[in-house]
């Protein structure tokens, strides 16, 4: 294959460029990411669909580029024939004999004139008569020339043409013919040596001859002597092959072409074309050796579908040459949609030729296909990506990236005067500096700013050495007051919730949540437990790849046991974010099996509100959200509402996020706005 390609050009302002950057191309497979949690799928699918660019450039899918393949494919079919390969040969031998024709019906002309001159002697009588005689012959042999194109070939090559021109004109058209049928068959070898001697076809059948044996040495485990044959017949290649490999793959593709010509024919045509052939290159030995060259070639590229025919449909006929050119960019076409179907990745993209997409679909194919190729690259070279055994997977910071896509997605649609960070007017103690300082008074924590201390002093004292500090010159840093909680999301992963779509929405908020902990309250907790017919503890790294488990069960019970274990060993205020779309359904038995019932069985309902009472007496405020619940979810969160005073909110998938986050947040308002000194 080929290379990218690049074009430069001076900058003068108007030229755009690829508007897409690394981060770009994770929101594109954000949410994908975030609901399959494969990076590897997630890039497969933006191949397959293609995205806009920032420029409002569509960089086309592989879906889109399959299209427009199949209808460059159709309308090569349905506006042209292969009739007009047997029609062309058929017309220039037809032209031909009328030719002849023409010079026979002027020497009768003149034999008749001869005779009926009385001035004539005998002699010119008698030639004249047999002039006469031998044009009715020849007239005879032309109206017994076979039906078949190959029979008048034949016939035409031991006919004594009485027209010089015709004969020259029958000469050129054999000599055409047997160029264009070894161009048909041997793609290029051909194409450097126009009006090719007998000399030449001799060398050719001789080239091919030891292109078979080379073929047989590799099959027998030999290494053929590439660059010596290169030596001997490199000027039948004006392509320049730089190995075998190249020369046979390009070879393969134009006798395949010729092949799906031939299958594509009419019976008629296919055998008048089969004859054809046979008759001009029967004497040059050379059917042979391309008999053995296209069985060696279908063996080492079977892909080529050498039993590929055509169905076409239209009226414009095509020549033996245009026909050829039309066969190859047909079977290009075939080749190529067969890629675009099954590519592992967009890397996987950069083996196709590029330069020949360009050919067959078009710059801006070629533009979307270049584009598509270079995403692994760009996120991998961002860090936001690596490379695990052959797998993609997302880095730290692709993570991080992740969690702030969901999180400004999700802040992007709530009103800004609901929600604010935790400001307040009063200040303490903490660990986070504001840069303020102020005089200390008794009781303050003595965490001495060193610099404006000492200004303090040089400025009552009026300078000199040693500084000497009094207790008034004292000046202490001002901290925000900051309040720790310790909050643990509990994430419903069970069956339904894929199957009324709140899946999605409950994994963006769980991302969105850690990636605001993380970000603007890094001394608070964040833990994570996902439960179904059992429940476990998730890490942070884990939740891009985190999915629904395929069983039934809404094990609330061991959530709320896994997660109050967690806060246990935490500080500062303590709740539980319950995220879920259905009733407690199953619980863990003493021996540490779960035990799954529908409808809820009363013995889960007690298990997991005996869990619910010791979260409360453990001080830990369970809040639920709960999404589009019906009325035994309903009565069954009022009663942990009830019990464990924490609250219950109502929501939607699209609403969902907005309720957590507002929620934490004024929660933690609250907690600053009360804990401040």
């Amino acid at each position: 294959m080929t290379g990218s390609r690049f074009r430069y050009s001076r900058w003068d302002g108007s030229q755009v460029g690829f508007e897409l950057d690394a981060h770009d191309i994770l929101g594109e497979i954000a949410d994908d990411l975030m609901y399959h949690g494969d990076p590897n799928a997630a890039l497969r699918r933006l191949m397959q669909e293609g995205f806009t660019d920032r420029n409002g450039e569509r960089i086309q899918g592989l879906r889109e580029l399959m299209e427009q393949l199949r209808q460059e494919r159709a309308e090569r079919l349905e506006n042209h024939s292969l009739g007009g390969v047997y029609d062309d040969i058929a017309e220039q031998l037809a032209e031909v004999i009328e030719t002849e024709r023409g010079a026979l019906a002027d020497r009768h002309t003149l034999a008749e004139m001869q005779l009926g001159d009385p001035d004539a002697s005998e002699s010119a009588k008698r030639n004249a008569e047999l002039a006469d005689t031998t044009a009715t012959e020849k007239e005879m042999a032309l109206d017994l020339l076979p039906p078949d194109l190959a029979g008048q070939v034949r016939s035409l090559q031991n006919y004594d043409f009485d027209s010089a021109e015709a004969q020259q004109r029958f000469e050129d058209l054999v000599d055409q013919l047997r160029q264009e049928l070894v161009n048909q068959q041997f793609s290029q070898m051909a194409g450097a040596m126009e009006d090719m001697t007998p000399e030449d076809m001799s060398r050719m059948k001789d080239m091919m001859a030891e292109l078979n044996h080379m073929l047989e040495q590799r099959a027998n485990g030999e290494e053929p002597d590439f660059d010596g044959f290169m030596e001997r017949f490199g000027d039948f290649f004006p392509e320049n092959p730089q190995n075998l490999d190249e020369l046979l793959e390009t070879m393969a593709q134009r006798m395949a072409a010729m092949q799906a010509m031939m299958n594509s024919m009419t019976p008629e045509q296919r055998q008048q074309l089969m004859e054809l052939s046979n008759q001009l290159m029967e004497d040059m030995d050379l059917n042979f050796e391309a008999s053995r060259l296209g069985q060696n070639l279908q063996q080492m590229f079977p892909q080529m579908n050498w039993g590929q025919q055509y169905d076409f449909s239209g009226y414009d006929p095509l020549g033996m040459a245009d026909a050829s050119q039309m066969l190859a960019e047909l079977g290009q076409l075939d080749q190529l949609e067969q890629f675009l179907q099954s590519p592992s990745s967009p890397a996987a993209l950069a083996e196709v030729d590029m330069e020949q997409v360009r050919r067959l679909l078009g710059d801006d194919a070629a533009r979307s296909l270049e584009r598509v190729s270079e995403l692994n690259k760009m996120l991998e070279d961002a860090g936001l990506v690596r490379t695990k055994e052959g797998q993609l997977e997302l880095t730290p910071r692709g993570l991080r990236r992740l969690g702030q896509q969901a999180l400004g997605d999700l802040f992007s649609k709530l009103d800004p005067s609901t929600i604010g960070k935790h400001d307040t007017s009063r200040s303490g103690v903490g660990h986070e500096r504001n840069y303020l300082t102020k005089p200390y008074e008794f009781g303050d924590n003595f965490q001495l700013h060193i610099g404006e201390t000492v200004r303090n002093a040089i400025r009552r004292t009026g300078g000199g050495t040693p500084v000497r500090l009094h207790p008034d010159d004292f000046e202490i840093e001002q901290t925000e007051k900051q309040v720790r909680s310790s909050t643990v999301l509990m994430l419903d992963l069970s069956l339904s919730m894929p199957m009324r779509d709140n899946f999605l929405p409950a994994k963006k908020v769980a991302m969105a949540l850690h990636s605001l902990i993380s970000s603007q309250f890094p001394r608070d907790f964040l833990g994570l437990v996902s439960f179904s017919e059992t429940a476990r503890v998730l890490q942070p790294q884990e939740l891009p790849e985190v999915s629904w488990d395929f069983v039934y069960g809404t094990n609330m019970h061991h959530g709320f046991s896994l997660a109050r274990k967690m806060l246990a060993a935490e500080t500062g205020t303590k709740q539980i974010i319950m995220i879920t779309d259905g009733e407690p359904t199953a619980h863990l038995e003493p021996d540490g099996h779960p035990f799954f019932s529908y409808p809820p069985a009363q013995i889960t309902i007690e298990h997991t509100m005996a869990e619910v009472m010791r979260c409360t007496k453990a001080g830990i405020t369970i809040n639920t959200f709960m999404l589009e619940p019906d009325a035994g979810l309903r009565r069954f969160i009022e009663r942990i509402t009830e019990l464990n005073q924490g609250r219950a909110f109502y929501t939607t998938p699209e609403t969902l996020g907005d309720y957590v986050l507002v929620d934490f947040i004024e929660h933690k308002r609250k907690l600053l706005q009360g804990r401040g000194r």
